[in-house]
């Protein structure tokens, strides 16, 4: 185990950082982050995507921010990939973020900036 309890404090502390990661997958807020990881996904690195944004949004102290997995978003190529949906309702579909400093980016700018990173943006068809 990585954080060891040594006294009560140790306890409160190590309860108090799990609510927070908690909080950060559940709840209904403004921003939320889907990281897609079916098996093409998970095979490209999905698994630290959806580590690097929880640990990103924690960092950069977003409370309005819920980060959520999903499966397979049908486009292979492109993973590991994230979807964020804003408050108004709009999706941004971010892909080829193998690299955390994409992520990283993307919770600055984006979800706490307001600016889209469109370097990373997936062009998709308008339906």
């Amino acid at each position: 185990m990585a954080d060891k309890i040594k006294s009560p404090v140790d306890l409160l502390a190590l309860a108090e950082k799990a609510k927070a990661e908690v909080e950060l997958r559940s709840g209904a807020k403004d921003i939320k982050v889907t990281v897609h990881m079916g098996t093409c996904g998970i095979a490209a690195g999905a698994r630290e995507v959806v580590m690097a944004f929880l640990s990103e949004v924690s960092n950069a102290g977003l409370e309005n921010v819920t980060v959520h997995q999903a499966g397979c978003a049908g486009l292979c190529e492109m993973e590991p990939m994230a979807t964020v949906r804003t408050a108004d309702g709009s999706l941004y579909h971010y892909g080829h973020l193998e690299d955390r400093s994409r992520v990283r980016e993307i919770v600055r700018s984006h979800l706490a900036g307001g600016t889209p990173v469109t370097e990373y943006l997936i062009k998709t068809p308008q339906a």
